[in-house]
């Protein structure tokens, strides 16, 4: 008596099913990095922000093509000034530093959480490098999407698939 050897997909498929899952993987690999944990809060409220400082350390760019997340390079600014954000006591403000400028915006709650809105920035001059990296980084705090605290991180993914990852900073000196 023969023994039947069970294979679940053959030719065509079994190669179908094969990309699929390492295009799976690669994703998964890829966005590991940008995944918030099980116990990070989406979405927290703006009071949970009130009086705090907080520091970018992390951007990643979209994925591209091949599902792989890339990072933005984040000098440090003008005078050695890093890009920062600071929630006021009343949680109806955010102000902060783009590494050459400073900038404000009104913060309005919603069901989903809080949006930013009135974004003002002062307009001393950098360099064009300098400037490039402040206009996205205002474009990304003006349109993103979801916010997710975990403890002392902060990350604000854009529309775009942009991540912005802030670690919070001693409000002491502002």
């Amino acid at each position: 008596m023969k023994t039947a050897i069970f294979r679940p997909f053959k030719g065509p498929i079994k190669r179908i099913f094969l990309i699929l899952s390492c295009l799976g993987l690669a994703f998964l690999t890829g966005c590991a990095n940008v995944i918030p944990p099980c116990t990070a809060k989406t979405s927290p409220p703006s009071s949970e922000f009130r009086n705090t400082k907080w520091e970018l350390v992390r951007w990643n760019l979209a994925p591209n093509a091949r599902g792989e997340v890339r990072t933005r390079q984040i000098p440090l600014g003008d005078n050695s000034n890093p890009i920062q954000i600071v929630f006021d006591v009343d949680g109806e403000r955010m102000s902060g530093s783009t590494g050459c400028n400073r900038f404000t915006a009104r913060i309005t709650e919603d069901a989903r959480g809080f949006t930013l809105d009135q974004i003002t920035s002062t307009k001393m001059a950098c360099t064009p490098q300098r400037m490039e990296l402040e206009n996205d980084f205002l474009y990304e705090l003006n349109d993103y999407r979801t916010i997710v605290r975990n403890g002392d991180q902060l990350l604000m993914i854009g529309a775009d698939r942009e991540v912005l990852s802030f670690m919070q900073k001693s409000n002491s000196a502002k």
